[in-house]
């Protein structure tokens, strides 16, 4: 088992814990976690993207001169799509980008990503998470004593002054356990996760 710092909020350590295998030190498998982002990317599209073809086009129904004698190329319709204000080629329909993966192959890349940062000493671990009131200034503060600048901030409950301190700062995502993602743990280059929250995880995922 691998074996972590547990800091507190002022970035000194306190104590260690060991991190399950199960969970923390598994095989990376880099076609799971590339799949799982993937989908991830690909179920956020919205897919309304829309033109119009030839046929669907107002007008153009007239041929607009005569097949020969004019010195013109022929021409059929003025609604063709070398006309300005012609119909496009292969235009773009709304359509569904979303694809499914099964839930053993998104748990295998969740694990992935979590042994990524883990190999990758990526992973800091707090002893707790918690503001007396809504300020900015005070959560960067942790974050400038844990010295961490672009970072995924996963909590085991949902928090409110923790949350809404950070949501004001560009590079720092919170999430509770319910919503990690592969994407969003790759995403940021420090995965900041509670004490409370990686025995949970450790509790579902093992």
């Amino acid at each position: 088992m691998a074996k972590v710092s547990v800091y507190n909020m002022e970035g000194k350590e306190v104590e260690t814990m060991e991190l399950d295998d199960a969970v923390f030190g598994v095989e990376i498998n880099e076609h799971l976690v590339h799949m799982a982002v993937v989908q991830q990317l690909a179920n956020n599209r919205q897919g309304t993207q829309k033109a119009k073809t030839r046929s669907e086009v107002r007008g153009g129904g007239r041929k607009p001169w005569r097949q020969k004698g004019t010195g013109h190329a022929r021409q059929g319709s003025t609604r063709a799509p070398q006309w300005t204000g012609g119909g496009v080629v292969f235009a773009p329909t709304p359509r569904d980008y979303s694809f499914k993966m099964n839930k053993k192959e998104k748990r295998a890349a969740l694990k992935s990503a979590l042994s990524s940062r883990v190999a990758e000493k990526k992973l800091v671990v707090v002893d707790e998470l918690k503001l007396d009131q809504i300020k900015t200034k005070d959560f960067v503060k942790v974050l400038d004593n844990l010295n961490v600048e672009k970072a995924l901030v996963v909590l085991n409950d949902n928090d409110k002054n923790v949350e809404m301190s950070a949501r004001n700062i560009p590079t720092v995502k919170t999430a509770t356990i319910n919503n990690i993602n592969v994407y969003d743990i790759l995403k940021y280059n420090t995965l900041v996760v509670t004490k409370d929250a990686v025995n949970t995880i450790q509790e579902v995922y093992a």
